[in-house]
């Protein structure tokens, strides 16, 4: 049982991520936990900077994930349909635990804390849990899991995780 599992209400979805194995030009399956294909990660190659789409299994662009042009590779911005609706920045660096910031287009704001490296983390809404990131789930060396909260935008979450692997690694 998951974190979000309780006695009286449905739990999260969970989802399965490789890790490390991205990289510019590469695509990936985000697959539920059953194995079904929920989204794919395609990593243009085209572009100067670092670009992700995230897709729906038919090929659909749900969003567009991307450094933020001139500055620092400490921001992502997360688009659809042009408009940026995140940017995720980091936002405290200490030696086992970073820190990112996760701020929604409609004002609301995430925070992505824990042993990032190490996929072994949350991201909160005013310090409510919506979900957790962690390797425990699955035996499937270089894989992670994602459990999602009912009623929270599984899209979205899941392409926070991309940027937050993505810079964590740099």
């Amino acid at each position: 049982m998951g974190f979000l599992h309780r006695h009286d209400e449905p739990g999260g979805t969970r989802y399965r991520m490789r890790e490390k194995l991205f990289s510019i030009g590469d695509d990936f399956w985000i697959e539920t936990e059953g194995g079904d294909r929920a989204f794919k990660v395609n990593g243009k190659a085209m572009r100067i900077r670092e670009t992700f789409i995230l897709e729906s299994p038919s090929g659909e662009e749900v969003f567009k994930i991307q450094e933020k042009k001139l500055t620092i590779r400490d921001k992502m911005e997360i688009e659809r349909d042009g408009d940026t609706v995140a940017t995720i920045k980091k936002a405290l660096i200490t030696p086992l635990r970073d820190r990112f910031e996760i701020k929604l287009e409609n004002g609301d704001e995430l925070s992505a804390k824990g042993n990032i490296v190490d996929h072994e983390y949350e991201i909160e809404r005013d310090g409510h849990k919506v979900a957790e990131i962690s390797k425990r789930w699955f035996r499937v060396r270089e894989t992670y899991g994602i459990e999602i909260a009912p009623s929270e935008n599984d899209a979205l979450i899941l392409a926070a995780t991309v940027c937050i692997d993505e810079m964590a690694r740099h």
